[in-house]
């Protein structure tokens, strides 16, 4: 049986952190010498040491990011997911490289972890949510279902496991045989964790011998308080990754573990989506530096295969091996440890890590058949048809050109927000809307438009707000908003695609505004490109009031932007914007792209228009 952390420990308790622990050895292919140097060890251990008396090989496999992909299906196309990389995904393929992994070394000296967003991401995860919650079915879930069959040994808790509140979220723990962990998730105002914050994990090592003993710390990130505000505020608080695995570490190391494992939900690069307000949102290689004791790193969050990275920690020179497996099950990440027994005691000689690709196996049969009949609910019901288009509506330019596609996104939520403000002081005001291109692949199709052409469009489980802006911070907001594109010449050639995604700016954090009219002059700096920012014909002035429909994330803090976050409220129904849309287009029955479709924005350069 798996021993539980208790959750009445408070800081100031333990001990402090240990330093000083053993030295270990990190190969990869390479030779053991150029591996020593590569990583920047002096040299070989002292040959006046004892050899080992025994050695053990175990296995720590890891997925992260699943954003409930259980099979290799793409509900957006309704067909098997394919990319330019050739990629799989599900799953049922992880199941698959999980069963080789455990033939290869030992189911008993194998272990599963996960670092966390697996209930949310697909049309699968957002059906058993809202459309026919398991909350109220009182089914299995498909990912709890799947991660029981494979026999998961611990999860971590991503930002995403919040999207539907803490009720979804502990329902979906107690369908779980492994533990949900998330050691820096404590309930609001105190230090005590709301959920599990480690487990340790014994490992048979052989007749004889002493079992092996894994812990594992699961870490969240803080950027949920931003993110899912409406569902933790007052309820949850989120504290700092690194400060958390201080607490936590020694706690492990004092129950005799031999290894320590965390798992986090965080990616590797040390900078933030959001200000400094809140802890590092990207904060594992730092983990690894500022925290003592700690052998190896399963992390996720940023999307990117890191099949190993190595980090020293600062102060006790030890190396932790670290890997991120990509996203939604296209890679498993695969920690080699060997382990030597002395004075009764297993340490860390060996360690390694790699990424496996899903799209080298195929689907495991049994885990296809426990999740069959849920998939194929979602499959009929992305395919119902909602509404009838006069012509084909594509995103493929929506990031650089105004588009009827993502002018009916704006549309929805403007016709929305003025239905519900009806009769407030605030319905005298002119209403506008904002929204970002997610997915350059949507497209509604001429004719028939289904539930899947709306997920494809809208691919979050974003709900609709309303806030009041002046026009100075509609201003400010759309300046923040053009740093997605590159400074560009007057007179260089016209490549639109080349010139977003400036800074890493994703597609997701481009926001347009529909309602106002106004120039973005690329050939600008940032920060003074915003021109001819007028409404209905008439310079914006910096004082005019104005009603902003907005998602949730975005007024939550997400991404950043100016003044969005501290803007009053005048709407929050947790009306899901996608649903919004289905119902709008059910309701009309057409869409036609003369009825919302108003070229209110473009980008120029020196006062010319780029198209």
């Amino acid at each position: 049986m798996p021993d539980h952390a208790s959750d009445d420990l408070t800081p100031g308790t333990e001990d402090p952190p240990r330093s000083g622990f053993s030295r270990r050895t990190l190969l990869t292919s390479a030779s053991a010498a150029s591996v020593l140097l590569a990583a920047g060890w002096a040299g070989a251990p002292k040959a006046t040491a004892a050899p080992p008396a025994k050695s053990v090989r175990i296995a720590i496999l890891g997925t992260s990011d699943l954003h409930s992909n259980a099979l290799n299906w793409d509900y957006y196309k309704d067909a098997a997911y394919a990319d330019s990389a050739k990629n799989a995904i599900g799953l049922a393929r992880v199941s698959t490289l999980v069963n080789q992994v455990r033939a290869e070394v030992g189911a008993d000296r194998t272990l599963l972890f996960d670092a966390g967003d697996t209930i949310q991401g697909t049309p699968l995860g957002f059906y058993y949510a809202t459309v026919d919650p398991v909350t109220t079915s009182g089914a299995i879930h498909p990912m709890a279902a799947q991660f029981n069959a494979i026999g998961y040994d611990a999860v971590a808790l991503g930002n995403h496991e919040f999207n539907y509140g803490l009720g979804y979220l502990d329902n979906w723990i107690s369908q779980l045989d492994a533990p949900a962990l998330a050691a820096n998730a404590v309930h609001a105002g105190t230090a005590v964790p709301r959920f599990e914050p480690f487990v340790i994990k014994n490992m048979h090592a052989g007749r004889g011998l002493p079992a092996i003993r894994v812990g594992v710390l699961g870490l969240t990130n803080p950027g949920v308080v931003i993110w899912d505000k409406a569902n933790v505020s007052g309820r949850v608080d989120v504290l700092d990754v690194i400060e958390s695995a201080a607490r936590w570490v020694p706690v492990m190391r004092r129950r005799g573990v031999d290894v320590v494992v965390v798992s986090v939900h965080a990616g590797d690069s040390g900078l933030s989506s959001y200000g400094s307000d809140l802890p590092v949102e990207n904060a594992s290689a730092l983990l690894a530096e500022q925290v003592p004791g700690i052998d190896v790193i399963l992390f996720g969050h940023a999307h990117n295969d890191v099949p190993q990275r190595i980090v020293a920690n600062s102060t006790t020179g030890d190396k932790v091996v670290m890997s991120e497996p990509g996203k939604w099950g296209q890679r498993v990440s695969r920690f080699d440890l060997d382990l030597a027994l002395t004075a009764g005691r297993w340490s860390i000689v060996r360690a390694s890590a790699k990424t496996l690709n899903s799209n080298t196996v195929e689907d495991d049969p049994a885990l296809v058949a426990v999740v069959k009949a849920q998939h194929d609910a979602v499959v009929a019901y992305v395919n119902t048809a909602v509404a009838t288009s006069t012509d084909v509506l594509s995103a493929a330019e929506s990031c650089w050109k105004d588009t009827a596609i993502l002018d009916y996104v704006n549309h929805v939520q403007v016709e929305t927000v003025t239905k519900a403000i009806a009769g407030t002081a605030e319905a005298s005001l002119p209403i506008v809307s904002i929204a970002a291109p997610f997915n350059r692949a949507a497209t509604f199709p001429a004719g028939q438009v289904t539930i899947k052409d709306v997920a494809g469009l809208y691919i979050y489980d974003n709900t609709l707000m309303a806030s009041v802006f002046t026009g100075a911070q509609i201003k400010d907001y759309l300046e923040y908003s053009a740093k997605y594109f590159a400074t560009v010449a007057p007179d260089a050639p016209v490549t639109p695609e080349a010139w977003t995604n400036a800074s890493g700016t994703p597609d997701y954090n481009y926001d347009q505004f529909s309602g106002v009219t106004y120039d973005i002059d690329i050939s600008q700096d940032q920060g003074a490109r915003i021109l001819n920012l007028a409404y209905d014909g008439l310079p914006v002035a910096a004082d005019q009031r104005f009603v902003v429909a907005v998602n949730n994330y975005r007024q939550s803090g997400g991404g950043g932007f100016p003044h969005i976050a501290t803007a009053p409220v005048v709407y929050n129904a947790q009306v899901a914007i996608r649903e919004a849309i289905v119902a709008f287009a059910s309701t009309a029955g057409e869409i036609d792209p003369a009825d919302f479709h108003v070229v209110n924005w473009q980008l120029v350069r020196a006062g010319t228009p780029v198209f």
